[in-house]
């Protein structure tokens, strides 16, 4: 473990920021994908192509499985809507990640450090940390949700044994960056034909899969149809994934100059925005598979992953339905992995300009997780599961609104920014989502307080 000495900047580099830019977070990794000037324009797109499918890993974790397979099996297709507005606003903002990032040279971890008092920063660490912790005890629990539906292992023992991917971590870390991203692509093509087999099963309706992604009044009167929907939009966008996401862009070696900058912003910004519209057909295959395999048939409360692998076979009639939702759910479960180790280390070097050995930061954030996993499905079986589940959502939900009003208002700012600011017409957006986001929260909280009581 060691400190980080900041590194020495430009005279203007200090304009707009309280403090110095210091050495880069995931040093070992920035810069390292070159982007050749003189090649043709789709070879220099293609360099960008990668960072945004770390990211969509994070807007298909287990809570927003429970979340889709709750509002697929009770309202059928209608929450469709509520999954595409959660992927636009989703885009928005991680189309101001990229863009921060390649302004400034700066993540959004390191931003906040050099934007705020030392006092502020600390609280926003913590709170990020938080944030990491509890995304990382959703992945634990749906990892070893799918180790016990694939291999009948008891979840106890699968929570323990998802402290081994550590090694899985170091292995694509020391293989290079685009080992990493091939790796993630890999398993989001594994979740995607894993869906589209269930899908064929399932056979869907069409109609209702277009009708579904059209607004419908009762989503805002029916309460209960409200609450879900609030669900869906709430835990979609995560935290980390903003840290990350600003970390990762700035492995591409996109140059200095302003044209080059706005080339990488654009590029950045197509790759991401391709991402996560994969993410938004992985969200909204869950709901349908719900809607089709669950409410079609007058199963309206399945809520949690295991009830669902169960009642998939007897009603699809076909064996193989069950298994793929076992290997999504463990896919899924594993890319996350990755991208959770890679987001903490952004944060701890961002803010504390502090840096761990990655896998004692993984070993760190692993424990963290696997104790109160471990402790409850020991005690409280499956169903304890499930509640962990849900408070992990809680927490991201609670921390949500600390990183994204922050990305709005540096990306709005000229004097940090420059010529490179936002739009006007994308800061008003980013602007409205980040209030709808707080507002939203805000319930969800609420509403997981007054339940609790």
């Amino acid at each position: 473990m060691r400190a980080e000495i900041p590194s020495a900047t430009p005279s203007g580099n200090l304009l707009g920021w309280r403090t110095e830019r210091g050495a880069p977070a995931l040093s070992e990794v920035h810069g390292s994908i070159s982007v050749r000037a003189g090649a043709p324009t789709w070879q220099r797109a293609l360099a960008f192509i990668g960072p945004g499918y770390l990211v969509a890993v994070g807007y298909m974790d287990p809570g927003n499985w429970a979340t889709s397979l709750a509002g697929g099996s009770r309202f059928g297709y209608t929450l469709l809507f509520a999954v595409l507005v959660s992927s636009l606003m989703a885009i928005i903002l991680q189309a101001l990640c990229a863009r921060l990032a390649v302004a400034t040279g700066r993540d959004l971890a390191q931003a906040c450090r050099d934007s705020y008092s030392p006092a502020t920063s600390f609280v926003l660490w913590v709170l990020a940390e938080l944030a990491i912790v509890a995304t990382d005890l959703a992945e634990v629990i749906g990892t070893a949700i799918g180790l016990n539906l694939l291999f009948g292992i008891p979840l106890e023992y699968g929570v323990i044994i998802t402290a081994l991917d550590v090694f899985l971590v170091l292995y694509l870390q020391n293989k290079g960056f685009r080992w990493i991203e091939a790796f993630i692509i890999t398993l989001l093509a594994i979740i995607a034909l894993c869906f589209v087999a269930q899908l064929v099963l399932a056979q869907p309706e069409v109609s209702g899969i277009l009708d579904g992604f059209i607004p419908k009044p009762e989503i805002v009167t029916n309460p209960a149809m409200l609450y879900l929907a609030l669900g869906i939009l709430g835990a979609t966008v995560m935290p980390h994934n903003l840290y990350l996401h600003t970390a990762i862009v700035q492995t591409r070696a996109y140059g200095d100059t302003e044209p080059e900058k706005r080339e990488a912003i654009r590029f950045a910004t197509l790759d991401s925005t391709v991402a996560l519209l994969f993410a938004l057909m992985i969200n909204a295959s869950i709901l349908i598979l719900a809607a089709a395999s669950f409410h079609a048939r007058g199963k309206m409360d399945v809520e949690d992953l295991g009830q669902a692998h169960s009642l998939l076979m007897p009603l699809l009639g076909a064996a193989a339905a069950p298994v793929l939702f076992a290997i999504a759910l463990l896919a899924c479960g594993l890319s996350s992995t990755v991208t959770a180790t890679m987001a903490g280390q952004a944060v701890m070097e961002g803010f504390l300009r502090l840096r761990l050995a990655p896998w004692l930061r993984r070993l760190i954030t692993r424990g963290l997780a696997i104790v109160p996993a471990a402790g409850v499905t020991i005690f409280a079986g499956d169903a304890g599961a499930a509640k962990l589940l849900i408070f992990s959502q809680v927490v991201l939900s609670l921390q949500l609104s600390f990183a994204v009003i922050p990305l709005v208002m540096f990306a709005a700012d000229k004097r940090k920014m420059g010529s490179l600011v936002a739009p006007r017409w994308l800061t008003a957006v980013a602007a409205l989502i980040a209030a709808i986001i707080v507002i939203l929260n805000v319930k969800l909280v609420f509403d997981f307080v007054l339940s609790a009581l």
